[in-house]
């Protein structure tokens, strides 16, 4: 009676053990899954410890189980310990052997062509196909859907947004970590979940659930505490069953998870997208999105999406680490697996870092490609549609963003700013790159336009469009620009005079700047003060000339000369 009660008592303890290990591994139940065959291996060793353990007792002290046991020169025995052991140890043995298995099929050895075509692209007309930031048939600005905002200068403007609501600065933070840049109603947007400040807050939290979220818009820096009717319930930072992993897990046992992103449909409602993986060659080798669980950060509710049937709104089914990992296998293995070791001809690899762009309602990622000569230039660029994993090769010859960087905060080196990783615009024809120049603090206080070409022609100002029209004054101060296949149809300097209407003046930027209206003349012209020293004594009825470049709904004006009424 006492063998079996002790028995039942051993395999209780092994079925709460194993239980409390799964409930905080997570394993997925899929045989392709590293993660699973790790918490099998913790299982048999905890089984193998329980049993070794009430062995050892039984030896040592036989009253317990009422066993007679027999010692042998004061030494205990191992003959009952030797089964049980073995069956351990070969069971250890069969899973170290299958994952090492798992790896060799995936060795790129014997698949680097179908590495090399996880992801492939199309090639694309650079002039063609990226809009032109400056529409040339009337010369204005078209910087809609560029973000001037980086990552970590969003994660400051919401941090600074929540210390403003002191409601909820006590009992909450801002998840930095999920910081997911989507295209929101047309528009960039940096999106971002509060978190429970600790448990004991979320004790005092949970039953209404995580109230709001921010939006900061990258165009324009605004950022936003938006305010939920129902709390969210369902995150990483709650506990038990709420918990977003474990509650993924219960509802799908068998998906192998990967990256989780925080996003909001067009009506501001809060999900979880969490891509689901499956591996494309051999057992456990060429990762791939399969699919992505949608989960309302609210209700809990959740549905399976196949990749080809993603709804339009998702920003980001794949992360950009598969992305890049992906680029950077179709850039190695191009001319097979020997290639890329020796000779390496044609063998490229994405630059060392990316950015995000939205276009046509989706989130693209950028990235250069370079040849793996460390030859500091760009053969071309890439955009990932982050939804559909459609990409695109632009062939665009030129500095790498790195030199680029360099030679922007060069411009400004007095200033000690610091550049964001650029963009790649078309700039009336030319490719360009774009980037915001932060302070120590990481406030954008500046921004750069960089001719790719060339990359020492820096355009520098505190607004987007004062940047755009130093770097076409740049661009026409430099005899040595070759406009090659790219054209030439930058926006030219213009001459106009005429006898003052109405002249204003209004702080932009911390800068006086004039707004005049010539008679007869429906143009607004927008003259900095430094342009000339008698522009604060202009007034109507007086005689001016000015040299003036179209490049915004107001017209900038570049040189004024002024006669007195």
């Amino acid at each position: 009676m006492k063998v079996r009660l002790s028995t039942i008592v051993k395999w209780i303890l092994s079925i709460v053990v194993i239980g409390v290990l799964y409930w905080l591994m997570l394993p997925p139940i899929n045989w392709r899954s590293v993660e699973l065959w790790a918490f099998v291996a913790f299982c048999i060793v905890i089984c193998t410890a329980i049993n070794f353990t009430h062995k050892v007792i039984e030896m040592i002290a036989p009253h317990v189980s009422g066993r007679k046991v027999v010692a042998n020169k004061g030494h205990v025995r191992l003959k009952d310990l030797s089964l049980p052991l073995k069956v351990a140890a070969i069971s250890l043995i069969a899973i170290i052997a299958f994952c090492f298995l798992g790896g060799v099929t995936g060795w790129a050895l014997f698949s680097a062509k179908a590495y090399g075509q996880l992801l492939t692209y199309q090639t694309g007309n650079f002039q063609e196909q990226i809009a032109d930031v400056v529409t040339n048939d009337n010369g204005k600005l078209n910087m809609d859907s560029v973000p001037v905002v980086d990552r970590d200068t969003a994660a400051r403007l919401s941090l600074r947004k929540l210390g403003e609501m002191s409601d909820l600065v006590s009992q909450f933070e801002v998840d930095e970590w999920y910081n997911t840049q989507i295209n929101y109603q047309g528009t960039p947007t940096r999106v971002t979940p509060l978190v429970y400040g600790d448990f004991f807050k979320w004790l005092n939290n949970q039953a209404k659930g995580i109230p709001a979220y921010i939006t900061v818009n990258m165009e324009t820096q605004e950022t936003s505490l938006v305010r939920l009717e129902q709390g969210i319930k369902y995150s990483e930072s709650e506990y038990l069953l709420r918990d977003l992993n474990r509650h993924l897990r219960f509802r799908y046992p068998t998906k192998i998870f990967d990256n989780i992103s925080f996003e909001i449909d067009e009506d501001g409602t809060p999900y979880w997208v969490a891509s689901t993986l499956t591996y494309r060659i051999g057992i456990r080798g060429g990762r791939d999105v399969e699919g992505v669980v949608l989960c309302n950060a609210v209700t809990g509710k959740c549905e399976y999406y196949a990749i080809n049937a993603v709804p339009q709104w998702i920003d980001q089914a794949y992360d950009s680490e598969i992305i890049l990992e992906q680029l950077t296998y179709n850039g190695q293995f191009v001319n097979g697996y020997w290639n890329s070791i020796f000779g390496q001809k044609g063998v490229l690899q994405p630059t060392d870092g990316y950015n995000y762009l939205a276009l046509n309602d989706d989130v693209y990622l950028y990235t250069g490609m370079t040849s793996v000569s460390s030859d500091e230039s760009n053969v071309g660029f890439v955009l990932v549609n982050l939804r559909t994993k459609a990409t695109t090769f632009y062939e665009c010859p030129g500095a790498e963003e790195y030199s680029a960087m360099e030679s922007a905060q060069g411009k400004v080196q007095e200033k000690n700013y610091v550049a964001t990783f650029p963009l790649l615009l078309n700039v009336d024809d030319r490719p360009t790159y774009f980037m915001s120049l932060k302070d120590s603090a990481g406030l954008v206080k500046m921004y750069a336009f960089v001719d790719v070409r060339q990359y020492q022609i820096v355009g520098t100002g505190t607004s987007v469009k004062e940047t755009l029209k130093a770097f076409f004054q740049e661009l026409q101060g430099n005899d040595e620009v070759d406009w090659g296949d790219e054209g030439g149809s930058i926006v030219k300097e213009q001459n106009v005079t005429g006898v003052i209407a109405d002249i204003r003046s209004a702080v932009m930027d911390g800068e006086t700047r004039y707004y005049i209206l010539l008679r007869d003349d429906a143009t607004v012209y927008m003259a900095d003060v430094g342009l000339n020293s008698r522009l604060p004594f202009a007034k109507a009825g007086d005689t001016v000339t000015m040299t003036y470049t179209t490049l915004t709904d107001t017209v900038l004006v570049s040189a004024v000369e002024l006669t007195a009424q």
